[in-house]
């Protein structure tokens, strides 16, 4: 049974573990799977049992699991489109890690639920880019959509042969025939059309451990926010200020630079976003 404190990702100290099983026998066989959505775009999920680890923010034990969605997989334009760190209490029993076995699995039910709804939004998004060049000739729409077509060809095909559909014709070669066939303009748009910014995660371990940890943070930093605004708190100072770092940090998230220039940027957020979150928790903590 381990006795001694464990070091944490800054190479600190940190806290003792908690008693029970060895920290080596707290990991169990993590999943790969290959998918293929429903217009056929190759798709693969991994998800890894990191055990327990110190969580460089909060400093304390947790118990890791990562899950990464690759698109394109297999191909030369392959890229994660989903990534996610959850954390479970480290319990070190085998009775818990049977539960981790059961929630990988959960895990990636999900992440094929969050494919097809994420290329279901995709599909929308060219349906109203075709009908807005057909319409106004935008030389914008028609780079979106081009790239769209580019990055993911099925998606693109599919929502094509949708609209041309919805007018009775028959559907041609969708790069060919994507400015010349008439498409319907008189559908109201959904909401959902609109332009949605994906985060699409580094290949890079390194920067995808920033943009990870980034995300876990500013999902505890609005919770605990809107925990302090419940208890009427948080003044208007604390609460724009929040928001205004959570709007900046989702923003940085969605730049594309190089991978020296956005290690930079990625460090600096995080350290914006720690500092606020340990803040927050600070004020939440304190007795009234």
């Amino acid at each position: 049974m381990e006795t001694v404190s464990g070091p944490a990702p800054d190479g600190k100290q940190g806290p003792p573990p908690p008693e029970g099983l060895a920290r080596h026998l707290c990991q169990v066989m993590g999943l790969n799977q290959n998918y293929t959505s429903k217009v056929g775009t190759a798709y693969h999920v991994q998800i890894e049992d990191r055990g327990p680890v110190v969580d460089a923010v909060s400093e304390a034990w947790v118990r890791r699991l990562n899950l990464i969605v690759y698109a394109n997989y297999g191909e030369p334009n392959a890229r994660i489109i989903f990534g996610k760190d959850l954390d479970l209490p480290d319990v070190r029993t085998q009775e818990h890690n049977r539960a981790i076995e059961r929630k990988i699995q959960d895990m990636a039910n999900q992440a094929l639920q969050v494919v097809e709804e994420r290329e279901a939004r995709q599909m929308r998004r060219v349906q109203h880019l075709l009908r807005e060049y057909h319409r106004t000739k935008s030389e914008e729409a028609k780079r979106e959509f081009e790239e769209i077509n580019a990055l993911y060809p099925f998606v693109f095909s599919r929502a094509f042969l949708e609209l041309r559909q919805e007018r009775g014709g028959r559907a041609g070669p969708a790069e060919a025939e994507a400015e010349a066939i008439p498409i319907s303009i008189e559908v109201e748009e959904a909401p959902e059309a609109a332009a949605v910014a994906e985060v699409e995660y580094p290949l890079d371990s390194a920067l995808r451990e920033q943009v990870l940890e980034i995300e876990r943070v500013a999902v505890e930093l609005a919770q605990d926010v809107d925990a302090l605004k419940a208890q009427g708190r948080a003044d208007d100072i604390l609460l724009h200020s929040c928001r205004k770092l959570l709007a900046r940090a989702r923003e940085n998230l969605l730049k594309r630079d190089s991978a020296d220039f956005a290690s930079r940027r990625l460090e600096v957020t995080r350290t914006s976003l720690v500092t606020a979150w340990r803040q927050v928790r600070a004020l939440l903590l304190r007795q009234t």
